[in-house]
């Protein structure tokens, strides 16, 4: 029971006075339009302070000059409109283009775009024209291949499979299909998702702000259409070096990736710890077929857009005791039971897998293993199943400036007894499941950071999720347009996690276009949702402060427990402080689970139901909900009027959604 939400965007508009210098008018080619820089497809003024700074500059297709036709605005799963960001996109036919004018200085350019899969699967190629101001058109050809899953976890590449789960509950005909007489008639091909991907490009030259681009779906191209989402510009730095460090080449890696390189690096690898000299990744693409295994080692590329390793997915002949029937390219710690690795430092330089399937068991991750007291900056991962999944025990890995994009699964997890460990300034885009996870799966992970990073349209589950541990944080992230079955923050008991304890800090963030529609449960959820199933969440301190809640499609916030275990969990001593909601489709607060919180200087606006939709437990008791909530003060915008404290019973267990107004200033 999917939904289309009609709702146009502002479109912030970047000043005239900003193209150009005094006087620069008359020479070079002629300037375009202003144009429309965002923020996750928001007025970067909303979003000031949040998320991650990065070197590009974000414009939204749909605010361009097109012949194309623009689709969306929708948040339904399974639409093109609803994965893009901000749901909306440029659709061209052959001989159809989209024009965006440069805001600043570029040199290098990243399209998101979807073209359709074939017929039978696997993906499709097909050229995309890029034109800059009156420089001679480049081609970048555009792939599928990398896209188009279907059907129930763990999905499929084949469009015309029948359902892979027939046991399962599924949303489309409120039935379990092989349970059904007659069965039911399930149309093929069954959910379609993760449609886009993206692709670089550097331009040869740097293009002065104003200057005209064109992307142009060229006549005669393979694609029945092409899909333009956004276009960042990038300014793009000159490749670097590093002083006294051992050369990559001196080993045999061939930079033209012609030839595999991973013996090359290995051999590089322990020459440079033998000498305590950093390794030299030179510009170039290097074919690496499998696992590198790094320790107490630096290595070092001329930048993410300069040198790529690049390799292929292996088939294994058996598999390995992981459970790995395949490798791929990757950079490895040593496995947590042999001790982890150490002081490793990876930098400057870009990963691309080729990964085109769910197979949870694969090892085929950009960066694995256990990783002690180390370092990753300024990396680009792509096309790998997992961009970082980080198995513990292990303590003291910083994560910054990195770009994580278009993951089969998530796009980094701190799985297991992982501790003292961040991420920050980094950005995670088209992930297939969570964007940035911490999973305490038998062992707490402790004292871990996701802050200052940016994660926009995550297909399935959660923009950043915690489940289990002890004093984590997550703070000044900012989140957009997660899809299905999750949404943009969740603090979860589930997937066998240890329990929450210690502090739970959630302070300064903002979502935006969150809370999706979960299909199992064929409701709504928050853009921020406390979710009790494996056992209670009562960690005696737990403070979400700080944060905005903008354009949310159901609720704000949800507390919410599975209903087979309703009656023996609880989610208690939830503190809501200083909070900005800014249009809901329903209620500020579901409450779908017994436990309370405590709510101070929760202001909100432009809210489409009662502002708490509290069901409790379900047992609508005469003494009221198994929830209370408690008014500590400064709450405006009447959403927590008088008569609905403590626990006033107010559930309506689907209410009909108001596409609020477009989120402005405060």
């Amino acid at each position: 029971m999917s939904r289309s939400v009609p709702r146009i965007l502002a479109a912030p508009v970047v000043a005239a006075a900003l193209l150009a210098p005094p006087g620069a008018a008359a020479a070079g080619p002629p300037l375009g339009p202003s144009p429309v820089v965002t923020r996750a497809g928001l007025d970067p003024a909303l979003v000031a302070g949040r998320g991650a700074t990065v070197d590009y500059v974000e414009q939204e297709a749909e605010h361009g000059r097109t012949t194309g036709t623009v689709i969306g605005p929708d948040r339904s799963a399974y639409t093109l409109a609803g994965e893009a960001s901000g749901r909306r996109a440029v659709r061209l036919l052959p001989g159809q283009h989209v024009e965006l004018t440069l805001p600043r200085s570029t040199n290098a350019l990243t399209v998101r775009y979807s073209i359709p899969d074939a017929p039978g699967g696997g993906g499709i190629t097909a050229p995309l024209r890029v034109s800059v101001g009156h420089a001679p058109p480049r081609t970048m050809t555009l792939t599928s291949q990398y896209a188009w899953l279907y059907n129930q976890y763990p999905f499929t590449n084949d469009p015309g499979a029948d359902l892979l789960h027939p046991d399962w509950w599924i949303t489309e005909c409120s039935c379990v299909p092989a349970a059904t007489t007659p069965a039911p008639v399930i149309g093929k091909p069954f959910r379609p998702h993760h449609f886009y991907d993206e692709q670089r490009m550097l331009l040869g030259r740097t293009h002065r702000a104003g200057e005209v681009v064109r992307l142009t779906a060229p006549r005669g191209t393979a694609a029945a259409w092409t899909v333009i989402d956004l276009v960042d510009a990038h300014l793009v730095a000159p490749p670097r070096t590093v002083p006294r460090a051992v050369n990559a080449l001196s080993f045999g890696a061939d930079p033209t990736g012609r030839r595999e390189s991973a013996d090359a690096f290995d051999r590089a690898i322990a020459y440079a710890r033998r000498v305590d000299r950093p390794l030299y990744l030179p510009p170039g693409t290097y074919q690496v077929n499998r696992h590198v295994v790094v320790d107490d080692v630096t290595i070092a590329g001329a930048g993410s857009w300069y040198t790529v390793v690049r390799g292929r997915e292996v088939a294994l002949e058996t598999p390995a005791p992981d459970g790995s029937r395949h490798t791929g390219v990757g950079f490895y710690g040593r496995d947590a039971a042999d001790g982890g690795s150490s002081d490793v430092h990876l930098s400057g330089f870009a990963i691309e897998g080729d990964v085109r399937e769910r197979i949870d068991t694969d090892q085929v991750n950009a960066v694995g293993g256990a990783l002690n007291r180390s370092t990753i900056d300024g990396l680009y991962l792509h096309h790998t199943k997992v961009g970082m999944w980080f198995d513990g025990p292990m303590t003291g890995l910083r994560v910054t400036n990195t770009v994580i994009a278009d993951q089969i699964a998530d796009g980094l997890n701190f799985h297991t007894g992982v501790t003292h460990s961040s991420v920050t300034n980094s950005v995670v885009r088209n992930s297939g499941d969570d964007a940035l996870a911490m999973w305490s799966e038998g062992t707490a992970n402790a004292s871990n950071t996701f802050a200052y990073n940016t994660v926009q349209s995550p297909v399935l589950a959660n923009g950043i999720a915690l489940y289990g541990g002890a004093d984590l944080t997550v703070a000044h992230n900012l989140i957009a347009d997660p899809v299905r079955e999750g949404s943009a923050i969740q603090v979860g008991s589930r997937f066998g996690a240890e329990p929450f304890t210690g502090r739970l800090r959630i302070t300064g963030n903002t979502t935006v276009r969150a809370g999706t529609y979960d299909l199992n449960w064929n409701i709504g959820l928050g853009a921020i949702w406390f979710y009790a199933l494996d056992r209670s969440i009562d960690a005696a301190d737990i403070e979400v402060r700080g944060d905005a809640y903008l354009d949310s499609t159901y609720n704000a916030i949800m507390l919410v427990s599975d209903w087979p275990v309703k009656d023996s969990v609880r989610i208690d001593n939830v503190r809501f402080r200083d909070i900005r909601v800014d249009g809901t489709g329903t209620s500020v607060v579901s409450a779908r689970t017994a436990g309370g919180a405590s709510f101070a200087n929760v202001d909100a606006r432009n809210v489409g139901a009662v502002g708490v939709n509290n069901c409790g437990s379900f047992h609508f008791t005469p003494a009221g909900s198994e929830f209370g909530l408690t008014d500590l003060g400064g709450n405006d915008g009447g959403w927590l009027a008088s008569w609905l404290l403590p626990n006033t019973i107010t559930c309506d267990d689907r209410p009909p959604v108001v596409p609020p107004p477009p989120p402005s200033r405060w």
